[in-house]
């Protein structure tokens, strides 16, 4: 499991994605997530504008990755 820190108080399911090397773009990250193919903490997630916060987990494509503040 890779993990994402954060610099802030959240990031982006999008900027998240592309962050953790699972996309190449955000184009590829818009795709990928309107097709239903990413979760948060165990329910596939639809926005790509989605604020993830410390403790969040997404899945995409069998690889996981945690945000940690």
């Amino acid at each position: 499991m890779d993990t994402i820190k954060l610099r802030e108080d959240y990031i982006k399911l999008g900027q998240a994605l592309k962050a953790a090397g699972l996309v190449e773009s955000g184009v590829d990250a818009k795709y990928a997530i309107e097709d239903g193919l990413v979760s948060v903490n165990g329910e596939v997630a639809y926005q790509r504008g989605k604020k993830l916060v410390d403790g969040d987990v997404v899945t995409y494509q069998g690889e996981t990755i945690r945000i940690i503040k």
